[in-house]
Protein backbone atom coordinates (compact mmCIF):
# COMPACT_ATOMS: atom_id res chain seq x y z
CA UNK A 1 0.00 0.00 0.00
CA UNK A 2 1.00 3.56 -0.77
CA UNK A 3 1.70 5.85 1.67
CA UNK A 4 2.12 9.81 0.80
CA UNK A 5 3.07 12.09 3.99
CA UNK A 6 3.87 15.97 3.37
CA UNK A 7 3.97 18.75 5.47
CA UNK A 8 -0.10 19.89 5.35
CA UNK A 9 0.17 23.71 6.09
CA UNK A 10 3.26 23.91 3.37
CA UNK A 11 1.12 22.30 0.61
CA UNK A 12 -1.82 23.74 1.22
CA UNK A 13 -0.07 27.06 1.07
CA UNK A 14 1.85 26.05 -2.01
CA UNK A 15 -1.55 25.39 -4.10
CA UNK A 16 -3.17 29.08 -2.74
CA UNK A 17 0.07 30.56 -3.96
CA UNK A 18 -0.41 28.69 -7.37
CA UNK A 19 -4.30 29.69 -7.56
CA UNK A 20 -2.66 33.53 -7.03
CA UNK A 21 -0.54 33.63 -9.76
CA UNK A 22 -2.72 31.70 -12.13
CA UNK A 23 -5.10 34.01 -11.65
CA UNK A 24 -2.56 37.22 -12.15
CA UNK A 25 -1.03 35.37 -15.10
CA UNK A 26 -4.47 35.79 -16.68
CA UNK A 27 -4.74 39.10 -15.52
CA UNK A 28 -1.23 39.92 -17.07
CA UNK A 29 -2.08 38.35 -20.03
CA UNK A 30 -5.15 40.36 -20.97
CA UNK A 31 -3.61 43.72 -19.74
CA UNK A 32 -0.77 42.74 -21.17
CA UNK A 33 1.89 46.51 -20.96
CA UNK A 34 4.95 45.13 -22.59
CA UNK A 35 8.62 44.91 -20.04
CA UNK A 36 6.15 45.95 -17.16
CA UNK A 37 3.81 42.77 -17.75
CA UNK A 38 7.42 41.14 -18.44
CA UNK A 39 9.05 41.80 -14.86
CA UNK A 40 5.99 41.13 -13.44
CA UNK A 41 5.64 37.96 -15.03
CA UNK A 42 9.22 37.21 -14.14
CA UNK A 43 9.09 37.71 -10.15
CA UNK A 44 5.97 35.54 -10.19
CA UNK A 45 7.67 33.06 -11.92
CA UNK A 46 11.01 32.87 -9.87
CA UNK A 47 8.35 33.11 -6.47
CA UNK A 48 6.50 30.15 -7.44
CA UNK A 49 9.39 27.98 -8.78
CA UNK A 50 10.82 28.65 -4.94
CA UNK A 51 7.20 27.67 -3.44
CA UNK A 52 7.17 24.43 -5.57
CA UNK A 53 10.37 23.00 -4.98
CA UNK A 54 10.19 23.80 -1.25
CA UNK A 55 6.24 23.55 -0.68
CA UNK A 56 4.49 21.46 -2.78
CA UNK A 57 7.58 19.01 -3.73
CA UNK A 58 9.07 17.80 -0.54
CA UNK A 59 7.04 14.55 0.54
CA UNK A 60 7.80 11.25 2.04
CA UNK A 61 6.17 8.00 -0.04
CA UNK A 62 6.22 4.71 1.21
CA UNK A 63 5.76 2.17 -1.21
CA UNK A 64 5.77 -1.71 -1.71
CA UNK A 65 9.13 -1.94 -2.73
CA UNK A 66 10.75 1.12 -0.26
CA UNK A 67 10.89 4.34 0.80
CA UNK A 68 11.31 7.39 -1.43
CA UNK A 69 12.72 10.40 0.17
CA UNK A 70 11.32 13.27 -2.37
CA UNK A 71 13.60 16.47 -1.01
CA UNK A 72 13.69 19.94 -3.20
CA UNK A 73 16.04 18.88 -5.96
CA UNK A 74 16.55 15.03 -5.44
CA UNK A 75 14.52 11.66 -4.93
CA UNK A 76 16.27 9.18 -3.15
CA UNK A 77 14.93 5.51 -3.18
CA UNK A 78 15.64 2.85 -0.01
CA UNK A 79 14.71 -0.58 -0.50
CA UNK A 80 12.69 -1.46 2.85
CA UNK A 81 15.66 -4.47 3.66
CA UNK A 82 18.37 -1.53 2.98
CA UNK A 83 17.05 0.34 5.93
CA UNK A 84 19.52 -0.08 8.69
CA UNK A 85 17.77 2.57 11.56
CA UNK A 86 15.06 5.47 12.15
CA UNK A 87 15.73 8.20 14.71
CA UNK A 88 13.64 11.32 14.76
CA UNK A 89 14.65 14.40 16.34
CA UNK A 90 13.42 17.45 14.32
CA UNK A 91 13.41 15.26 11.50
CA UNK A 92 13.07 11.71 10.31
CA UNK A 93 16.50 10.04 9.48
CA UNK A 94 17.02 6.51 8.08
CA UNK A 95 20.39 5.10 8.53
CA UNK A 96 21.21 3.19 5.12
CA UNK A 97 23.96 1.15 3.56
CA UNK A 98 26.19 1.75 6.19
CA UNK A 99 27.23 5.29 7.11
CA UNK A 100 24.78 6.96 4.88
CA UNK A 101 21.47 8.99 6.50
CA UNK A 102 18.67 9.95 4.22
CA UNK A 103 17.33 13.04 6.11
CA UNK A 104 13.56 13.59 5.41
CA UNK A 105 12.07 17.03 4.58
CA UNK A 106 8.77 15.46 5.76
CA UNK A 107 6.94 15.37 8.32
CA UNK A 108 9.07 17.67 10.70
CA UNK A 109 9.08 18.47 14.44
CA UNK A 110 9.04 21.16 15.79
CA UNK A 111 9.75 22.16 19.54
CA UNK A 112 6.13 23.08 20.27
CA UNK A 113 4.67 20.44 18.22
CA UNK A 114 7.06 18.23 20.54
CA UNK A 115 6.14 19.89 24.16
CA UNK A 116 2.46 19.72 23.02
CA UNK A 117 2.94 15.47 22.52
CA UNK A 118 4.58 15.14 25.70
CA UNK A 119 1.63 16.95 27.48
CA UNK A 120 -1.00 14.40 25.50
CA UNK A 121 0.45 11.88 26.96
CA UNK A 122 0.53 13.02 30.83
CA UNK A 123 -2.14 11.73 32.88
CA UNK A 124 -4.61 14.50 33.18
CA UNK A 125 -4.88 16.30 36.33
CA UNK A 126 -8.10 16.04 38.83
CA UNK A 127 -9.67 18.98 40.72
CA UNK A 128 -11.25 18.52 43.36
CA UNK A 129 -13.61 15.14 44.40
CA UNK A 130 -15.43 14.40 41.12
CA UNK A 131 -14.66 13.64 37.82
CA UNK A 132 -15.33 17.20 35.39
CA UNK A 133 -13.48 15.87 31.91
CA UNK A 134 -15.51 13.60 29.50
CA UNK A 135 -15.11 9.92 29.31
CA UNK A 136 -13.20 8.61 26.53
CA UNK A 137 -14.75 5.64 24.49
CA UNK A 138 -12.54 2.35 24.53
CA UNK A 139 -11.91 3.05 21.05
CA UNK A 140 -10.94 7.27 21.47
CA UNK A 141 -8.94 5.76 25.09
CA UNK A 142 -6.93 3.34 22.63
CA UNK A 143 -6.09 6.11 20.43
CA UNK A 144 -5.21 9.09 23.06
CA UNK A 145 -2.74 5.74 24.49
CA UNK A 146 -0.90 4.82 21.07
CA UNK A 147 -0.12 8.56 20.57
CA UNK A 148 0.98 9.49 24.09
CA UNK A 149 3.95 11.50 23.67
CA UNK A 150 4.09 10.86 19.83
CA UNK A 151 4.17 13.64 17.43
CA UNK A 152 3.10 13.18 13.44
CA UNK A 153 6.93 12.31 12.45
CA UNK A 154 7.23 9.44 15.43
CA UNK A 155 3.99 7.92 14.11
CA UNK A 156 5.66 8.00 10.56
CA UNK A 157 8.91 7.04 11.82
CA UNK A 158 7.41 3.86 13.29
CA UNK A 159 5.74 3.11 9.98
CA UNK A 160 9.17 3.39 8.26
CA UNK A 161 10.31 0.95 10.69
CA UNK A 162 7.66 -1.40 11.22
CA UNK A 163 8.11 -2.22 6.83
CA UNK A 164 11.95 -2.32 7.37
CA UNK A 165 11.36 -5.12 10.10
CA UNK A 166 9.02 -6.78 7.64
CA UNK A 167 11.14 -6.84 4.86
CA UNK A 168 14.21 -8.54 7.11
CA UNK A 169 11.70 -10.66 8.23
CA UNK A 170 10.97 -11.77 4.82
CA UNK A 171 14.40 -12.45 3.98
CA UNK A 172 14.07 -9.54 1.34
CA UNK A 173 17.31 -8.85 -0.58
CA UNK A 174 18.72 -5.65 0.07
CA UNK A 175 18.90 -3.79 -2.91
CA UNK A 176 20.72 -0.64 -4.51
CA UNK A 177 19.53 2.68 -2.98
CA UNK A 178 19.02 5.21 -5.83
CA UNK A 179 18.99 9.01 -6.15
CA UNK A 180 17.91 11.36 -9.25
CA UNK A 181 17.71 14.54 -10.00
CA UNK A 182 14.33 16.26 -9.30
CA UNK A 183 13.44 17.01 -13.12
CA UNK A 184 10.14 18.55 -12.30
CA UNK A 185 12.54 21.50 -10.29
CA UNK A 186 14.60 21.48 -12.56
CA UNK A 187 12.44 22.69 -15.56
CA UNK A 188 10.43 25.11 -12.33
CA UNK A 189 13.53 26.88 -12.46
CA UNK A 190 14.45 27.29 -16.09
CA UNK A 191 11.05 28.39 -16.68
CA UNK A 192 11.84 30.83 -13.90
CA UNK A 193 14.95 31.61 -16.02
CA UNK A 194 13.43 31.95 -18.97
CA UNK A 195 11.12 34.73 -17.68
CA UNK A 196 14.05 36.59 -16.81
CA UNK A 197 15.76 36.71 -20.01
CA UNK A 198 12.36 37.01 -21.46
CA UNK A 199 11.97 40.54 -19.24
CA UNK A 200 15.39 41.96 -19.77
CA UNK A 201 15.00 41.25 -23.65
CA UNK A 202 11.37 43.10 -23.67
CA UNK A 203 12.38 46.88 -24.91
Amino acid sequence: MKQVFRSKTAFVFGWIWVAFVAANVIDLTLRYSGKPSMVALAVLGVLTAVVYVVAIRPATVLTEPGLVGRTPLRSTFVPWASVEDVTVSHSINVSHSGSQTLRLWTPMTSARERAKAVRRGAAPVRHGRYQTEPVLTKGEQAAAEAMAGKTHADWVGEQITSRAEQARLRKDEVGQVHVTWAYDSIVAFVVAVGLIVAAVLVP
